[in-house]
């Protein structure tokens, strides 16, 4: 059975640093390409970036990349996600999926940006 637990996120001011986790657990996780999506207050999902299995390979939606950044550790079957420079537009519940996934999987993890 696959699961997906996403964890790390918390109230944050403006410019802060954020670093989520995704543990994850009944499927060969070191085989599967991973994303992140989000669901920002009254919007639908969006996709933020994925991983290939290996993750040598990286992808961002504009308005992340260069602040955010997916990793992974196929040892730990644990997927992450760095976020710097927050911004109140990155307040959202945010998750990861088996990629090409968009659809949450797991609880998600709360982020919230405000000053």
């Amino acid at each position: 059975q696959v699961q997906l637990v996403e964890s790390g996120g918390a109230f944050v001011y403006p410019g802060e640093f954020l670093r989520l986790s995704c543990a994850a657990s009944g499927f060969p996780f070191e085989h599967r390409a991973m994303s992140w999506i989000r669901q920002r207050p009254g919007k639908g999902v969006e996709w933020i970036a994925t991983i290939s299995s290996g993750g040598r390979d990286t992808n961002y939606l504009g308005s992340v990349r260069g602040r955010f950044i997916i990793a992974r550790d196929n040892a730990k079957n644990q997927l992450y996600l760095e976020m710097g420079i927050l911004k109140p537009e990155d307040t959202a519940v945010y998750y990861c999926t088996e990629s090409p996934s968009i659809e949450p999987a797991g609880p998600g993890t709360q982020v919230t940006v405000a000053s």
